[in-house]
């Protein structure tokens, strides 16, 4: 990060009150994390559901800390030499900088929401973009209403193009952070059932989610899935530019069932050299239509694409032993379960099988998807099945009479971890390790 404001600007953009005697101090950096100050560095106290960083105000004046953004009605300590900026949220004094940084670019910005697929599709696209020229994008899951800001605070003059995925939790997410990225191409990749506990069904995902079409830049252009039956609406209610893609006929860039990824688009045909798997087939076809309409040549599109590396736990494919891993443990609804299992199913390295963990935060539907992951089990047949998590057990009750099926359940995986690993160094196979992180599932994959 690699700032050029003055604590004086920063106050006029925040609306702040400006406690200093040196106005024209420059700034270059900000941190909301106490434990990485430097001096010099502009400290943001933050507030959230769990914490409140206006305790660690003192710490980090002692750090060196030269300004800091702080809560109306914090006691500025007398003989300080930093300056203060007192604001009435200090979130909001966050994201008030991320957008003036990125009203005051030249870059174009790609905004990504959707329920599956945002991580994958933002590096299809950042790969694409990165060979056109410098290219910033998010980095991890920064994309939240804390996350978003700071991604955007990368920007760099040198910077010909920003990739930003969006996260959204609760509704109103994707207006709060879309507003802030200010995006000339938006993708929807889908929508599907995650957060229900907060959203509650899937017409209050889908109202989120396009929240992000009505902060397009003039001219901009929205992509979307054709094949979503909740997107597909947007043919008509959407009145500005789109692309929209799938493999139905009513896509403008319809993806072909070949084995290679190729598409078609204004009669046009465009034939790729690189193998996807159907769900990553969307998502390239995605990456594609945006930069269709940022007019990037169609070469390369081919090198962006044949360049991209997955995120890691993301449908990672890892060879560990006479076992070949599929380790997808970074997040988990039931259209990315569904999936996953799908992969498995296709697998040609016998046996089969599944280590499972709760997915989250799905509310009252929650015995009912994983009732649902016990049909999609038997639906791609798979032959041992590990399960782990208070949710999980309305899936294991669903199999455990199943003839021909080897099940294990335990409320956490120390209680088959052993077996696990017993039947992977007898048989090996092909593994599928896959659960919400907050699970923690990776951790099993270390201990194989």
């Amino acid at each position: 990060m690699k700032l050029h404001w003055t604590v004086g600007k920063m106050a006029k953009i925040t609306g702040g009150v400006l406690q200093s005697n040196t106005p024209d101090t420059p700034v270059t950096s900000i941190v909301t994390d106490s434990r990485v100050v430097s001096k010099g560095d502009c400290f943001v106290a933050l507030k959230g559901e769990h914490f409140d960083a206006s305790e660690f105000i003192p710490q980090v004046l002692e750090k060196g800390a030269s300004v800091v953004i702080a809560p109306k009605g914090y006691s500025v300590p007398a003989h300080t030499s930093a300056s203060f900026i007192l604001v009435k949220d200090t979130l909001k004094a966050l994201q008030a900088l991320a957008k003036s940084h990125r009203q005051n670019s030249t870059l174009k910005v790609v905004a990504i929401t959707g329920s599956n697929g945002k991580s994958t599709t933002k590096q299809m696209m950042r790969a694409i973009c990165s060979v056109e020229g410098e290219t910033v994008a998010n980095v991890g899951n920064l994309n939240n209403q804390f996350g978003v800001p700071f991604s955007l605070l990368e920007i760099q003059p040198k910077h010909r193009f920003g990739v930003f995925e969006l996260g959204a939790s609760h509704p109103g997410d994707i207006d709060e952070t879309a507003s802030l990225t200010m995006p000339n191409v938006a993708i929807i990749t889908n929508v599907g059932p995650s957060h229900l506990e907060f959203f509650h069904d899937l017409e209050t995902v889908y109202k989120t989610k396009i929240e992000i079409a009505k902060h397009l830049l003039p001219n901009g252009t929205l992509v979307y899935n054709a094949d979503d039956k909740f997107l597909s609406q947007l043919d008509t209610e959407f009145q500005g530019k789109h692309i929209s893609f799938g493999f139905g006929e009513r896509a403008d860039l319809r993806i072909l069932e070949t084995e290679n990824f190729a598409f078609t688009y204004k009669g046009e045909a465009y034939l790729f050299d690189v193998k996807l798997e159907r769900h990553d087939k969307l998502n390239a076809a995605a990456a594609c239509a945006a930069a269709l309409a940022l007019k990037l040549p169609v070469d390369h599109m081919k090198q962006g694409l044949a360049a991209f590396t997955p995120m890691p736990m993301r449908l990672e494919r890892i060879s560990k032993g006479n076992t070949n891993f599929i380790l997808d443990c970074y997040n988990a609804n039931p259209a990315s379960m569904q999936n996953a299992l799908a992969i498995l199913g296709k697998s040609k390295k016998h046996p089969r099988i599944a280590v499972l963990g709760d997915m989250k935060e799905l509310g009252p539907s929650s015995k009912e998807y994983h009732r649902l992951v016990a049909r999609q089990i038997l639906d791609n047949g798979v032959n041992y099945v590990f399960l782990a998590g208070p949710e999980m057990k309305y899936a294991y009750e669903r199999l455990q009479d199943v003839t021909g099926l080897y099940i294990w359940y335990g409320k956490k995986p120390a209680e088959w971890i052993e077996d696990l690993k017993k039947l992977l160094h007898q048989k090996g196979g092909t593994c599928l390790i896959k659960a919400s992180h907050s699970m923690n599932f990776e951790t099993i994959f270390k201990e194989i």
